[in-house]
């Protein structure tokens, strides 16, 4: 659903509430009270619906390209390096604190 008609339908049904005396701040209140609900949302940090949707949409595109190409990755990798090739990580450093002779400097 569009938000600027939720928004619409809002200020219509607020302004028709005012008494009929007040046509005249009728345009006027409309106009304030869209300003003040207009920044009050913006320092929410809040979106509207169709940006949300439009950015759910670029990470769904984004992460199946991100799975498409691991999965390249890992077919060029064993394709290209049998698995005794792989290079294995040094681990001996994580099991032990690595201790320093060095003196700080006086």
């Amino acid at each position: 659903m569009n938000s600027t008609l939720n928004f619409d339908s809002f200020f219509k049904q607020v302004t028709d509430a005012l008494p009929k005396s007040f046509v005249t701040l009728h345009h006027d209140f409309e106009k304030n009270l869209r300003v003040a609900m207009e920044s009050a949302f913006h320092k929410m940090n809040l979106v509207t619906r169709e940006e949300f949707d439009i950015q759910i949409a670029v990470l769904e595109r984004t992460r199946a390209r991100l799975e498409e190409l691991e999965t390249k990755i890992a077919t060029l990798e064993a394709a290209h390096l049998p698995k005794s090739d792989l290079p294995k990580p040094d681990l001996s450093n994580l099991s032990e604190p690595q201790s320093s002779n060095h003196q700080p400097a006086e």
